[in-house]
């Protein structure tokens, strides 16, 4: 058995903007905790100020854990990935290669 790549973890508190860190990036899931108020609000940048990749809404009446799974081989962010995080966000893990 092959594989085409490890995937890795990086965790990060929510209302923020964060570079991971973790230069080049195929985005494979993207794990979020919501609190029961604010703006569930994810947006994914290649790179700092970059492009933005992906834009997410999710609901914050209750707390709760959200997994989004992204198709295929996940989204390149050929720059280190930016994440803007609403209020609503309380943590991210980003699942990338």
């Amino acid at each position: 058995m092959s594989f085409s790549s490890d995937v890795q973890a990086i965790t990060k508190a929510g209302d923020q903007t964060v570079v991971l860190g973790v230069g080049r990036a195929r985005i494979r899931q993207i794990q979020i905790v919501t609190t029961n108020s604010g703006t569930g609000s994810v947006v994914v940048k290649d790179g700092a100020g970059g492009t933005t990749v992906l834009t997410m809404t999710l609901p914050t009446a209750a707390a709760s854990v959200h997994s989004i799974n992204i198709p295929a081989d996940g989204i390149l962010c050929v720059n280190d990935p930016q994440l803007v995080l609403g209020d609503g966000i309380t943590q991210v893990t980003v699942f990338y290669a």
